[in-house]
């Protein structure tokens, strides 16, 4: 059985954290399938492919039914947190920012699949491993990024904002930062230090986009690690072995939003439940996982705090 998270730990994209990346390129592609007038993402199904699981790779190919592996609501909060990301960047863009910075990207293909204006810069940050990996798939796939793509590859746990520096970031220009299902797999002292970092890099007008979950109910996080387990015991049986709930950090932490809005980034919010109406998709039901509490948020760094 995998075991908890550990300080210096590390991954690919078939094990540990690098999993839940391949899990949500999974989704994605099942998404694609069955909400394509929501998502279109092209790339999601060869990239997991790619990575060689077999049961990820008959997910997402429709070989093997999502039933019991991939509940309905993890593909449906796929299709609204993919739309939601991809408004926010085209918004950005829209705007005149043409600095962007994917954190922890994983498999996250808009630096390929966005109508980019001309000129902007897409700078992916995450592990070396999981970068090269998508470089080299993507391109034996012919697939060419539609911005101008710059890599840095390093743990978001070292000194990642030199080496995106060294890569051509310019923190006196705007940017727009997205950490999209990043923050629970991050201790609470690290989450903190990677929001003030992400602050401290951005120039006045810089925009943010990412996930704030409030504090648990006494009870509530039991009921999701149980739940989650259950989905890793049944993905299991088919030789998929990361247990969801070991990966990632629970206990009380700094509500992103209101710790961000105390840094001077103006948010708006919106929850799953209002996405999932907004996009004409099922309310939730059996809410045992604790999304009904999940704010998607995003918003601009007030021009007089820097």
């Amino acid at each position: 059985m995998t075991s908890t998270r550990y300080d210096g730990d590390s991954w690919d994209l078939a094990s540990s954290v690098g999993a839940t990346a391949t899990m949500a390129a999974v989704a994605r592609a099942i998404a694609t399938r069955t909400h394509r007038q929501l998502i279109d993402d092209p790339f999601a199904e060869p990239l997991v492919r790619a990575v060689g699981v077999e049961l990820a790779t008959q997910l997402a190919t429709g070989e093997v039914a999502p039933d019991g592996l991939v509940d309905q609501i993890w593909i449906d909060v796929a299709t609204i947190r993919t739309t939601f990301y991809d408004e926010f960047f085209r918004d950005a863009a829209n705007a005149g920012i043409a600095q962007v910075v994917i954190l922890a990207s994983g498999l996250d293909s808009r630096a390929y699949r966005l109508a980019w204006p001309a000129g902007t810069v897409v700078y992916e940050v995450d592990q070396p491993q999981v970068i090269e990996f998508k470089t080299r798939t993507l391109a034996e796939l012919g697939a060419a990024p539609t911005a101008d793509r710059r890599v840095a590859a390093v743990d978001l746990r070292e000194d990642w904002p030199t080496v995106l520096h060294t890569a051509g970031f310019d923190p006196t220009r705007p940017s727009a930062w997205s950490a999209e299902g990043l923050l629970g797999y991050l201790p609470p002292e690290a989450q903190d230090r990677l929001l003030d970092t992400m602050t401290n890099l951005s120039a006045p007008g810089s925009r943010v986009a990412t996930e704030s979950r409030s504090n648990p109910q006494p009870g509530q996080e039991d009921t999701t690690k149980e739940r989650l387990h259950g989905i890793s015991d049944r993905r299991r049986t088919h030789g998929f072995d990361p247990d969801m709930a070991r990966l990632r950090y629970f206990g009380e932490r700094n509500e992103a939003a209101a710790y961000l809005t105390d840094r001077g980034w103006a948010l708006n919010e919106i929850s799953v439940r209002d996405l999932l109406t907004a996009n004409n998709l099922p309310p939730l039901k059996n809410d045992d996982i604790a999304m009904v509490d999940l704010l998607y948020v995003s918003g601009t760094l007030d021009k007089t705090t820097k």
